[in-house]
C-alpha cells in the first residue's frame, strides 16, 4: 500500500516551485491569497520568476529548487506553479530518498504527471490537482479539492452518465495523470503498473491520430488488460488532419478497451478543464458507474 504523507494543518509551510515552463511571481498573486486563506505559509521557490528559455531557468536551477524544498524539513507540502513542459528533464537528478525519509505531499497536473510516475514507484501518494497558475480561472470548488486532500478530508466525487461508459463496481487503488505524458515515460524506470489499478487518464490539444495511437501503446504493453477500471477526464482541444480521422477521443479510449470486462467511466471533472477536481494517486477508491451516474470514492 501506498505511503500517505501527514496531512496538513492551519500554520503549516507549503513551497511552490516550477519544473517546467517558466511564470511570474504576480501571476501566482490569487493562489497565494487562497493558500493563506487556508491558514498556510507559502515559500516561494527560486524558480518563481526565472527564465531560461520558455523554462522557469535552467535545468539545474529547477533541480536545486526541488530538492531543496524537498529537504527543507518545514516545508509540508510541494505545489507545482505550472505545467508545460520540462519536469521529464529534471526528473534523474531529483533526489527522491529525501522523501522516504520526510514524506511530504507534492501536487499539480499535467507536465507533472512525471513526478507522479515517479512517485509511484516509491510507493509514495501524491495529488493530482489544479495549480496555481489556474486559480484566477479555475472553478473555486477545484480549489476547495486540492484544500481538502491537503487536509485529510473526505473526498467524495459523482457525475454524469456517458454513452460509452461501461458500468460495473471495484474498489482498488487509483493511478495515472496525462495520457501524453505516461506515453512517453513508458519502458523508463519511471513507468507505472497498471496491474489491478483504477486508471485515470486525461489529455489536452493532441491529434486523434496519436490518442489512438497512446491507446494502442497502453493495450500492446499489457498495460490495459490487467485493469480494474479506467476513468476518463478531460479530453478536451483535440485536433484534427485534413483528412478526418473519424472519432473522437472518446470513442477512441472505448474502442481500445472494448475487448476488456473492466468498468470506464468517461467525463470525470479533472484535466486541462474549468473543473479539475483532486485525485490522490495511491490511494484506494470505490468506483461504481451505472447507468444513472458515477460515483468515486476516496477511502
Amino acid at each position: 500500500m501506498w505511503q500517505a504523507p501527514k496531512h496538513l494543518k492551519k500554520g503549516d509551510t507549503i513551497g511552490i516551485v516550477s519544473t517546467a515552463r517558466k511564470i511570474s511571481l504576480a501571476e501566482l498573486s490569487v493562489a497565494i491569497k487562497v493558500f493563506e486563506g487556508w491558514g498556510l505559509n507559502v515559500k516561494i521557490g527560486k524558480t518563481i520568476g526565472a527564465e531560461f528559455h520558455q523554462f522557469a531557468g535552467e535545468d539545474e536551477i529547477r533541480t536545486a529548487d526541488f530538492n531543496e524544498m524537498l529537504s527543507d524539513n518545514s516545508v509540508k507540502a510541494i505545489i507545482c506553479a505550472r505545467g508545460g513542459y520540462g519536469t521529464a528533464r529534471i526528473v534523474n537528478q531529483i533526489d527522491f530518498s529525501s522523501l522516504k525519509r520526510n514524506p511530504k505531499w507534492i501536487c499539480g497536473f499535467s507536465d507533472v504527471t512525471v513526478l507522479h510516475n515517479a512517485l509511484h514507484n516509491i510507493g509514495l501518494q501524491s495529488v493530482h490537482s489544479v495549480m496555481p497558475v489556474q486559480a484566477p480561472t479555475t472553478n473555486t470548488s477545484s480549489l476547495e479539492t486540492l484544500r481538502k486532500a491537503l487536509f485529510g478530508e473526505p473526498l467524495n466525487y459523482e457525475w454524469n452518465n456517458h454513452s460509452l461508459n461501461k458500468t460495473g463496481k471495484v474498489e482498488f487503488v487509483i493511478v495515472g495523470g496525462n495520457l501524453s505524458i505516461i506515453y512517453s515515460l513508458g519502458g523508463t524506470k519511471y513507468d507505472i503498473s497498471t496491474k489491478e489499478k483504477v486508471l485515470f487518464i486525461e489529455d489536452l490539444d493532441e491529434y486523434l491520430y496519436h490518442i489512438d495511437r497512446m491507446m494502442y501503446n497502453l493495450k500492446l504493453s499489457d498495460k490495459l488488460s490487467p485493469l480494474k477500471a479506467l476513468v476518463v477526464g478531460g479530453m478536451n482541444d483535440m485536433n484534427d488532419n485534413k483528412i478526418p480521422f473519424g472519432f473522437e477521443a472518446e470513442e477512441i479510449i472505448s474502442l481500445a478497451c472494448k475487448d476488456y470486462n473492466f468498468p470506464v467511466s468517461f467525463g470525470f471533472p479533472a484535466g486541462h478543464i474549468s473543473e479539475n477536481n483532486a485525485i490522490i494517486f495511491g490511494a484506494k477508491v470505490q468506483l461504481e458507474v451505472n447507468d444513472e451516474n458515477s460515483r468515486l470514492n476516496f477511502i
